[in-house]
């Protein structure tokens, strides 16, 4: 499975790293006038751990839904352009073949619960795939275990508090080990100790498996550390899309209100009034030390 991460395939004649490729997308449900995403095109590597944000309404969770084939296979409307994921495009892929190789996290758990047990919700993709026996509870052990819910292997999920249900369609994704995984907002039922909990495991996959994962998020102030891309949305359209830094810092970040980081608005209120910290700090951790190295000379 780790080969399946660090891979690099060669398509078209050519050689990329490249996992998801979009062109030129665009994209309007069925019975709007206006199309919801206009032009977008991206390309996220193998490895990539990116951060998918914008104001409500602005496209984000469409994108996503472009990206593991519920649109236009499921959703309908009108597509042009095009998307691949894997080297695989998704109107020319069933969404059973997409799943095998991206993974989504519903921002509402309860859409994606339905068995009588955590343990059989986890297990489902699995099952699905008709995965051997010893490797489907291999995973489905790791799976529960990393996500702190093996405790709740024999618990009915329709019992459980809003966290934990978050945290079992999390394990049921990461059971399938994917190759993508996307998360649309896997905090919104979330207390902020249990979020960077969720963020530090996201962040130990991607650096160990060289997982790719998107994560759409409006908690920048806790996000924003563990992503190495920041891609910010503005009604259909890819604004702004770069490192943490470049992106947070842009006067065009403070234009759309996309909530940036308290501790850089402290950092840049202090510039403003010529007090010199030298780069600007993106955590707690980095001000504290911007801080005490202003204070030693």
């Amino acid at each position: 499975m780790e080969d399946l991460y660090i891979r690099i395939e060669e398509c078209g004649g050519r050689l990329t790293t490249s996992i998801i490729e979009v062109h030129d997308l665009c994209y309007t449900y069925p019975n709007f006038a206006e199309p919801t995403l206009n032009d977008i095109s991206l390309t996220i590597e193998r490895g990539d751990l990116v951060l998918l944000t914008g104001p409500s309404g602005c496209g984000k969770t469409t994108l996503c839904r472009c990206l593991i084939g519920l649109i236009p296979h499921f959703y309908g409307g009108e597509l042009t352009g095009d998307v691949f994921v894997s080297n695989l495009s998704v109107k020319d892929h069933a969404i059973s073949e997409l799943a095998q190789h991206v993974g989504f996290v519903f921002q509402n758990p309860e859409n994606q619960l339905f068995a009588l047990s955590v343990e059989k919700d986890v297990a489902f993709g699995l099952e699905n795939l008709a995965k051997p026996r010893e490797e489907m509870r291999k995973n489905v052990d790791w799976a529960m275990d990393l996500m702190g819910i093996g405790d709740l292997r024999e618990s009915a999920p329709f019992e459980l508090s809003g966290g934990q249900k978050q945290r079992v369609s999390v394990a049921s994704v990461l059971a399938m080990k994917p190759e993508v995984m996307i998360l649309d907002e896997p905090t919104s039922f979330l207390d902020p100790v249990t979020a960077r909990k969720l963020f530090e495991i996201v962040k130990s996959l991607n650096e160990e498996l060289g997982l790719t994962v998107v994560l759409v998020e409006h908690r920048l102030s806790l996000l924003s550390t563990y992503v190495n891309r920041i891609i910010v949305m503005d009604k259909g359209r890819v604004r702004l899309d770069g490192p943490p830094l470049d992106v947070l810092t842009s006067k065009e970040a403070l234009s759309l209100g996309i909530g940036i980081p308290k501790i850089m608005q402290l950092y840049q209120n202090l510039v403003e009034n010529n007090v010199i910290l030298g780069k600007p700090a993106i955590s707690v951790d980095e001000f504290a030390g911007a801080i005490r190295s202003l204070l030693k000379k």
